[in-house]
């Protein structure tokens, strides 16, 4: 999945970036193409980008929204965990994007949480949903951005039916393990030079199995400071 699945004639609409990523068998489930056709990510990309190019963008603050076939992949594996009514937990929520796709896959009864430590990548990502299919779910209350380390989590809504972790850790943060319900699933990359994108499934005892899904290549989980100050 780290290829570019296509590198020339970039899709102009959002529904022509789903299809592809269909047609290349990255989302094969009916209700990720429903949430990701729904929810435009032209509104998530800042003015410049090319929002339906299958690549990561940069948004600024040494950050970046991810490509939409990593999006598409984590919809993917955490769908039976974004079930209506439960709780997910998107940590480095950056745009808002994938966070607005969760809340329409748990719906008004559940919870979708952003946490996201630039204030004012914060602010703009709640000015993004506003826009979006998601806005009704930011007015009830049920989609919910924060400033926070997102290594700490977003312990006040815990537990969590699915976290979501959009930067790679250098290992993965207990925090975020013991906020995950029993049932539960985690999709975090996970390295430093070399990362895999891993999956932490919390069985109904409480104990925790982890594989690997892909290689991948994220920006570091790391403090505000280190993130504003990289290179």
């Amino acid at each position: 999945m780290e290829h570019r699945l296509w590198s020339s004639g970039a899709s102009d609409k959002n529904k022509a970036m789903v299809e592809q990523l269909q047609r290349y068998g990255i989302i094969r489930s009916s209700k990720v193409v429903e949430v990701m056709e729904a929810i435009d990510r032209g509104l998530f990309v800042p003015p410049g980008g090319s929002p339906y190019f299958d690549s990561p963008m940069p948004i600024g603050y040494n950050a970046t929204i991810s490509a939409p076939h990593m999006h598409a992949a984590c919809l993917e594996l955490l769908e039976k965990n974004l079930q209506p009514g439960m709780r997910a937990l998107d940590v480095g929520s950056g745009t808002g994007y994938l966070t607005a796709c969760f809340a329409l896959m748990v719906g008004s009864e559940g919870r979708a949480v952003g946490v996201e430590h630039i204030p004012e990548l914060v602010a703009s990502s709640i000015e993004n949903i506003k826009k979006s299919a998601a806005a009704p779910q930011l007015t009830d209350g049920s989609l919910s951005i924060h400033i926070a380390d997102g290594r700490e989590g977003w312990p006040e809504l815990a537990p969590y039916d699915a976290i979501h972790v959009g930067a790679a850790a250098p290992q993965i943060p207990e925090a975020l393990v013991e906020q995950l319900k029993p049932g539960g699933r985690m999709v975090i990359p996970v390295g430093t030079v070399f990362q895999e994108l891993k999956v932490v499934d919390k069985k109904l005892d409480g104990s925790v199995s982890i594989r690997d899904e892909t290689s991948v290549r994220y920006v570091p989980l790391t403090s505000k400071e280190a993130q504003l100050h990289a290179d």
